[in-house]
């Protein structure tokens, strides 16, 4: 059978592949967060999400415990997620500057988000093992995704996992704002990931965040 988008989506989301994940996500759902005990956690793999046509691809590292592992929709109901659909909605790639839950209104237009990992990690630390068995679902995502042209990676982590999808030698160096070009010519940009350990502290900033998407998009419509 050919494959799809939808297909893709669909064996994600009934990945048991790795078992310290699986344990530790459905642990997660169980025991909950005080603030959100009234929330059935999704405790599952996250899928991507977005707009099938997309020329954008954001990648990420893995779903954060009580953000996309509770909401089951990748960056939401976390700090970064708070972060990030920001920026997409000031660069016009989102219809609403917030991602609070899968039923919450949000769509993109022209962009597309996924992450190497698809559960979260104890310590949001994958190990090696882990991403490989689940890089795989990035490649099959980007062979369906046949309309990027720029992919913005959060942090040194989706840096190098995007590498290893398209087996890049050398591998490419991450730093921020660095641009690559990979075989097929995507164009990748890097950002630091905005999570809170860099927010909190202003190695990451509104602006400097906000310079890369309209980078990404200056590099969309050329």
């Amino acid at each position: 059978m050919p494959d799809s988008l939808a297909q893709v989506t669909a064996d994600i989301v009934a990945c048991f592949k790795c078992p310290r994940l699986v344990a530790w996500r459905e642990q997660v759902g169980r025991e909950k967060r005080a603030a959100y005990r009234d929330w059935d956690y999704w405790a599952r793999p996250v899928p991507g999400f977005g707009d099938p046509n997309a020329r954008l691809l954001v990648l990420g590292l893995a779903p954060a415990a009580h953000g996309g592992n509770r909401t089951g929709r990748v960056f939401t109901g976390d700090r970064s997620g708070d972060w990030l659909f920001g920026a997409l909605y000031r660069a016009g790639f989102a219809n609403q500057p917030t991602s609070e839950h899968r039923d919450d209104g949000l769509s993109l237009t022209d962009a597309y988000i996924a992450a190497c990992v698809r559960c979260a990690p104890p310590a949001n630390r994958p190990t090696p093992e882990e991403r490989a068995t689940c890089l795989p679902y990035l490649r099959r995502e980007l062979d369906q995704l046949s309309n990027i042209k720029v992919v913005i990676c959060l942090g040194a982590y989706a840096l190098e996992g995007l590498a290893l999808v398209y087996g890049a030698r050398p591998r490419p160096k991450f730093g921020h704002a660095l641009e690559h070009t990979l075989e097929d010519g995507k164009q990748v940009l890097c950002s630091f990931h905005p999570s809170q350990q860099n927010t909190f502290t202003g190695k990451l900033t509104v602006p400097m965040f906000d310079a890369i998407f309209a980078r990404a998009r200056q590099l969309i419509d050329r």
